[in-house]
């Protein structure tokens, strides 16, 4: 890469545009292409930008970039000064923070944390079920998966286990499905304090809420499923059992139930 001017001419006075540019080989042969513009740059700033720019060779090797102008050596006895052997560096565990943190701060300020530990904190267990439950959440939140995916691919690819306290290898899928268990005896209880914290948040009113039907089909008995049955068909399929699917949501089309 490498500073390319551009020249401008307005009001009888020239100006220099910098940008930072590559060149990219195509179909049609070698090509400039452009990363960045940088605007007006006075001398200093020009310099800085040379010292730091990563040029490329013909062979794809770079050279290091420079976190610091060559000219200037930092006091060897400066607290503030760590020297780095940058060929010594290296990325290991690399996981997702900022999604997962994000899902985190949501939970908590729905005050869903208090909420668990009040509800499924019954006795004292390896990992609190609150914060398994939180695990659950994110999850569904940012990257909806079954809780074998969850423990085989999602939650060691994040930094959940840090910013939950949770030990490592005690997430697993046994663990999840169990605490599904104990959230669904809640149910109920969780919707209610959910209403009452999203009318908290934003202002909301329940003076009026919207509701609607659908439905959908299976092939075959559904001898397992209580809540497939034949009746009225939107689908056209009299021969087969459905299930009616209903959804409440407010004048803003919020989903509740």
């Amino acid at each position: 890469m490498f500073l390319r001017p551009n020249r401008r001419s307005k009001d009888g006075k020239h100006h220099n545009y910098w940008s930072v540019v590559e060149t990219v080989r195509t179909p049609d042969g070698p090509r400039q292409r452009t990363r960045c513009y940088l605007g007006e740059l006075n001398s200093s700033a020009q310099a800085r930008w040379l010292k730091t720019i990563e040029v490329f060779n013909e062979q794809g090797e770079a050279q290091q970039w420079k976190l610091f102008p060559a000219q200037v050596e930092a006091p060897p006895e400066d607290p503030q000064v760590a020297r780095v052997l940058l060929h010594k560096v290296r990325l290991e565990r690399t996981r997702q923070c900022g999604a997962c943190w994000l899902g985190l701060e949501l939970w908590r300020r729905l005050e869903l944390d208090g909420f668990f530990e009040e509800a499924v904190e019954e006795q004292e267990a390896d990992v609190p079920w609150s914060r398994v439950a939180a695990v659950l959440a994110i999850n569904r939140l940012g990257a909806p998966g079954s809780e074998w995916a969850i423990e085989e691919r999602w939650y060691p690819s994040t930094a959940l286990d840090d910013l939950l306290g949770i030990e490592e290898g005690k997430i697993n899928d046994t663990r999840l499905y169990r605490c599904l268990d104990r959230i669904l005896p809640h149910k109920t209880k969780l919707e209610r304090h959910r209403q009452q914290r999203y009318g908290e948040l934003f202002g909301a009113e329940f003076d009026v809420l919207l509701y609607d039907l659908t439905s959908t089909y299976v092939e075959g008995a559904a001898e397992k499923n209580p809540m497939m049955r034949r009746g009225y068909s939107r689908d056209h399929r009299p021969d087969c059992e459905q299930m009616v699917i209903a959804l409440i949501v407010d004048s803003a089309g919020f989903p509740f139930s």
